[in-house]
């Protein structure tokens, strides 16, 4: 994809979960989410038996809406104008899906030498500026309702990062229910019957 400016839509949001992370030699856990958008303007043929569909990309946040998070801070440059504290703590990501935006598309040049697209900057839409209808079909992952369905259609490399997340862990391999230790205590006189 060229870089410039592109009208898209967000049709995915898939929750990736808590996971491992190494930043600057330092490891941490990061709760993290992936967002998708489609460019309905811009078609290739990616696959003979699928036909011309719209170019996709997307972008991995840590899933924070802290001030100096970056999803916080794409979220207001989307919406065109920043977030109140009292905003941010009730924003449900979930809206996300189907709004349509303006992103700026830049190159990057990886450590093997490709060249990527990548998302640069996002936008809301122009006055008078209008973005297709949505093409691919609407992706919603979460832990809170999570889907087999949805899980089994993503690609494999998102598949096995939402695999090695803590929420992922306890979803497939519960917890075992703990034994109830707790009891009544009464104590019985000597010339009262047995309650048992």
């Amino acid at each position: 994809m060229e870089q410039g400016n592109y009208v898209a839509r967000c049709f995915s949001m898939i929750q990736i979960g808590t996971v491992e992370e190494t930043y600057l030699g330092e490891s941490k856990t990061v709760n993290k989410i992936r967002l998708a958008w489609e460019f309905p303007t811009e078609k290739a043929v990616f696959s003979p038996e699928k036909g011309e569909e719209p170019f996709v990309l997307g972008k991995e946040y840590s899933f924070s809406m802290h001030e100096k998070a970056t999803f916080r801070k794409d979220l207001g440059s989307w919406r065109g104008k920043t977030f109140t504290d009292e905003e941010a703590a009730k924003f449900d990501a979930g809206k996300l899906l189907g709004v349509p935006c303006m992103i700026n598309v830049i190159h990057h040049t990886t450590a093997k030498g490709e060249t990527i697209a990548k998302i640069g900057s996002i936008a809301p839409l122009p006055k008078g500026l209008t973005c297709p209808d949505q093409i691919n079909p609407t992706q919603a992952l979460s832990f809170a309702d999570f889907d087999f369905g949805v899980f089994d259609k993503l690609p494999g490399w998102i598949q096995e990062k939402i695999k090695s997340s803590k929420e992922y862990a306890a979803l497939v391999n519960p917890a075992p229910a703990t034994q109830n230790t707790a009891f009544d205590y009464t104590p019985v006189g000597e010339d009262e019957a047995l309650p048992f």
